[in-house]
């Protein structure tokens, strides 16, 4: 038999859930013939697969060490020698980074370690923030991600508890996203963008429908003018529904590309600010961000954080809005 004592990152979960984490590579009917048999149990009684784990409760395996070690995945190894980009705010459950452009928010894959996730973990493990040595199941994880090519801020959670409060939060959409970019043309007045994103699985890019169809997913895109001159508008925008290249592609569908987009943007116009800027990606940065709705997190309820934007960003608005 062999016991294992939830810890705190590991509490206020379903034990079925927890167990899928754990026993990572076991098939999921194991899982729940295991708590049927009774093969498995929770503070020595049969556990249901509903039943809550609370941290000090203690879980009993009756199975082959040979067979749970078969089902456990191994752990890697944390390379402390990463980076961490720049620091916005930081508490013992929490970290706001600001993203570089050109840098990913999860690893695509094991070899790429040029990852905001991985970063983290090594900076928090060099801190003894972090020991996977001690955690069952939990590891430190973003809790929104951006393009490679968007610059901005990320959310870091260091605990399971953050990380639950502020994904319920996002998910009630009472964490207030905002970006800054700066499209083609002018626009005069402050507009509500709605609409349906399609998405080509063989292209990777998404397009704005006005009707709903099958696939479609509902979209808002409330924009914000904050400068704009006959060429070009600069635009905060507010995040409502937080899709796969949502701003790039509801501004494009208005008419008003984003300046430097490869993928959505004008050719010519990107050529210009390439050749006058050295602008190699699309004007984007999350630079502001608002939380509310949070509960164990409350503290940070009402408070705003704001990252600043890449100096080439900062060079192009100053020229261009003067």
């Amino acid at each position: 038999m062999r016991e294992l004592i939830v810890n705190e990152n590991d509490s206020d979960q379903r034990i079925d859930k927890f167990l899928k984490k754990y026993l990572s590579k076991a098939p999921h009917s194991f899982i729940h013939k295991m708590l049927r048999k009774k093969r498995i149990k929770l503070n020595n009684k049969k556990a249901k697969p509903e039943d809550t784990i609370l941290e000090g409760d203690k879980i009993q395996f009756y199975i082959a060490d040979e067979t749970l070690d078969k089902f456990i995945e191994e752990k890697e190894a944390v390379n402390i020698y990463l980076p961490l980009p720049e620091i916005i705010y930081e508490d013992k459950n929490i970290i706001l980074m600001n993203k570089p452009k050109g840098v990913l928010s999860h690893s695509a894959n094991k070899n790429n370690s040029n990852n905001i996730v991985d970063s983290m973990i090594s900076y928090l493990y060099r801190n003894g923030e972090y020991d996977p040595a001690e955690e069952k199941t939990f590891k430190p994880s973003i809790c929104n991600r951006l393009d490679r090519n968007t610059s901005g801020i990320i959310i870091g959670a260091k605990n399971y508890e953050a990380l639950k409060d502020i994904n319920e939060a996002i998910k009630n959409r009472d964490i207030k996203k905002y970006y800054k970019t700066m499209v083609k043309g002018k626009i005069n007045k402050d507009i509500l963008l709605k609409g349906y994103l399609e998405k080509d699985e063989e292209t990777n890019k998404v397009k704005i429908i006005n009707q709903k169809t099958k696939s479609g997913k509902e979209v808002y895109t409330k924009i914000k003018v904050l400068n704009k001159n006959e060429d070009y508008s600069l635009l905060e925008i507010d995040l409502i529904t937080g899709r796969s290249h949502q701003i790039r592609a509801h501004l494009l569908s208005i008419g008003h590309p984003v300046i430097g987009d490869i993928k959505y943007g004008d050719k010519r116009i990107n050529r210009k600010f390439k050749e006058k800027y050295g602008l190699e990606n699309q004007f984007l940065h999350a630079y502001k961000i608002g939380f509310n709705g949070l509960v164990s997190l409350k503290y940070l309820n009402g408070k705003e954080f704001i990252a600043n934007a890449p100096s080439i960003l900062e060079q192009i608005e100053k020229d261009e809005f003067k």
